[in-house]
């Protein structure tokens, strides 16, 4: 029986990403993520996370421990690091590989766009996700190399970075999913760009004056 449980919530877990990555997470209902589940019980969701927040938040976990990992991965060899581009790589380059290692169609960057384009559902994105252990350490890299900005100019970039992040890599797996030709054939070849996109906003010239 717990296993059945668990089973039963990992389609719950999957169904409701796809079906707010598509549709928007405000206009799904739990009973629409039940029905699509198969779960006979309209309630199921209820029953299995309590509350819409909480499902919210296991999807979003159910991915970035994933990330998180393979971050580390990639912070074991922090020591080498000697430019700007080094920590920027770890930035982006784990994220995308772990999209690349779940096949097509994925959906979670959809539906973090998603959250993180809606006010009263960013700030679970913001906890779960960009509060990361592994996410400040990197940040802390990149600002080293930055330190000739000034703070204002490195906090508008940094703003500016993650809109860019947020949509790029969901503009990416939604072409994906639909077929549509992208201008990179990998995801580790739209890491790359994506990386030189970043360190050129990151080291754009600063107006006199600002």
């Amino acid at each position: 029986m717990p296993e059945r449980g668990t089973a039963t919530r990992e389609r719950i877990l999957a169904t409701a990403e796809r079906l707010f990555a598509e549709y928007g997470v405000l206009s799904v209902s739990n009973r629409q993520i039940s029905q699509a589940a198969g779960q006979g019980n309209n309630a199921a969701v209820s029953y299995h996370f309590g509350s819409r927040t909480a499902l919210i938040q296991a999807i979003v976990r159910r991915h970035t421990e994933q990330i998180e990992q393979l971050r580390l991965q990639r912070l074991a060899d922090a020591d080498s690091f000697t430019s700007l581009r080094d920590w920027v790589d770890c930035l982006v380059r784990p994220y995308l590989a772990y999209l690349d290692s779940l096949g097509s169609p994925t959906w979670f960057a959809r539906f973090s766009a998603q959250l993180m384009t809606d006010p009263e559902l960013r700030d679970i994105m913001i906890t779960e996700s960009l509060t990361s252990p592994t996410l400040l350490v990197i940040l802390d890299g990149q600002n080293r190399h930055l330190a000739e900005l000034p703070l204002a100019v490195r906090e508008e970039r940094w703003g500016m970075v993650h809109q860019l992040l947020v949509h790029v890599w969901a503009e990416r797996e939604r072409a994906l999913a639909e077929g549509t030709p992208t201008p990179r054939s990998s995801w580790d070849d739209a890491a790359t760009g994506l990386i030189d996109a970043v360190v050129g906003l990151l080291t754009a010239p600063v107006s006199p004056g600002v």
